[in-house]
């Protein structure tokens, strides 16, 4: 989960699961699409960047307003409300980040 500033919380997970299928470039090739999830609500979110632009990874600014608690001075999003976790949507199924890397993991397995 998110805590005080989300964007340090992004790029440390992002390191935890580099070179995994739980980071964009470990799994675009699956067809995941990077994406948020309210876990209180279930409501899930496609990354997008804050014109409405589909975002190729994880982007805090596209999210909707009542996930978003501040802002920094330039308007970028610095906190998002806790209850909202980072993954991935492949076919209207979201996946955490653990998720994603287990799906990459196996299905390189079963096709090796």
């Amino acid at each position: 989960m998110f805590n005080q500033n989300h964007v340090p919380k992004l790029a440390e997970e992002n390191q935890r699961f580099s070179g995994t299928g739980g980071v964009s470039e470990g799994n675009r090739h699956s067809h995941f699409m990077p994406a948020f999830k309210d876990e209180n609500t279930g409501q899930i979110e496609i990354s997008r960047f804050q014109n409405g632009q589909i975002a190729p990874c994880h982007i805090l600014d596209g999210l909707p307003d009542n996930w978003i608690l501040q802002r920094d001075p330039e308007g970028r999003v610095v906190k998002i409300k806790n209850t909202v976790i980072s993954g991935f949507v492949q076919l209207g199924r979201f996946f955490t980040r653990q998720e994603a890397a287990d799906f990459v993991t196996q299905s390189l397995t079963e096709h090796a």
